[in-house]
């Protein structure tokens, strides 16, 4: 089981030690805000690397965290490139919601500099490993940290998905997709079709079906430690792979998608100030009591 416990940054161990650390930026790239924000974090840290992509993964050896400019996306994004290499990650949002990458651009100076000083917590998360097996062949391996999904395409008739648990069947879906999330991706495709909202650190796997034909199916939270297996039995309704809203891979009659509890896990620094609830009422905008218009 997955220690609970967040982690103490190595970096402040040293006082006076600047970190090392990498800035990706994607669509932030060209913009003012994103030139302005690099030259903002380079007087606070020892940038090794600026990119909009991680083109040599072996630079993570030598850094204690990355720091990604732009939204969630942006960050799903760096948590795949990193695979096997994961290192700490701070968010500037510059995205819509933000969930995970939660420091606005006017928090940076004082965001960094409790993080130099250690006035920061670094929280595992769980990650998801999504294989495609056909036959006995793994087709396709991928690290995920929000989910993996079977999707419905053209001619979208309904899909039969047979769903396993450590290898026995527990039921079939008839539905328009099936949704395997981790807690941190329980607030992204999962809630849109109906799940449940769980703590991010929590060892858990949710399963939710998309548009399911029976009005008693339920979205499912169940261990981390067990193994999940969807299967799609029909040949002539076309479906897709996705994981972290990144298309896979085309799906063959009988082809097995195995979900199963990642070796890696995601690290966030978390500086204080920023709660979960507090994320759920700016993010989701509950209010608690109704608004009237006047």
């Amino acid at each position: 089981m997955m220690n609970e416990d967040p982690g103490y940054p190595s970096w402040a161990e040293t006082p006076g030690r600047r970190p090392r650390a990498v800035i990706l930026q994607r669509r932030a790239a060209e913009t003012p805000l994103g030139k302005q924000l690099v030259e903002r974090i380079a007087g606070q840290l020892d940038v090794v690397d600026v990119g909009v992509e991680l083109e040599n993964p072996e630079v993570l050896d030598d850094v204690d965290f990355l720091v990604v400019l732009g939204g969630d996306g942006s960050i799903l994004h760096a948590a795949q490139q990193m695979g096997s290499r994961q290192r700490p990650v701070i968010g500037i949002n510059l995205g819509r919601l933000g969930f995970l990458a939660a420091i606005s651009p006017g928090e940076v100076e004082s965001a960094l500099a409790s993080i130099v000083s250690g006035d920061c917590t670094i929280q595992s998360h769980l990650m998801l490993q999504c294989s495609l097996i056909r036959g006995e062949e793994v087709l396709n391996l991928q690290l995920g940290l929000n989910e993996a999904a079977i999707r419905v395409g053209t001619p979208f008739s309904l899909l039969d998905i047979d769903l396993y648990v450590d290898s026995k069947l527990a039921t079939t879906y008839s539905c328009d997709g099936l949704i395997i999330s981790t807690p941190v991706g329980s607030t992204a495709h999962s809630l849109s079709a109906g799940g449940p909202i769980l703590r991010k650190t929590m060892q858990a796997f949710v399963i939710a079906a998309i548009s399911p034909h029976t009005l008693t199916v339920r979205p499912v939270v169940d261990s981390a430690e067990r193994v999940f297996e969807m299967r799609v039995r029909e040949a002539d309704v076309a479906a897709s792979l996705v994981v972290d809203g990144q298309l896979l891979a085309r799906l063959e009659p009988d082809d097995r998608v195995r979900v199963e509890r990642a070796s890696e896990s995601f690290q966030l620094i978390e500086v204080g100030g920023h709660d979960d609830y507090d994320t759920l009422r700016e993010k989701l905008d509950w209010g608690g009591r109704i608004r009237q218009k006047k």
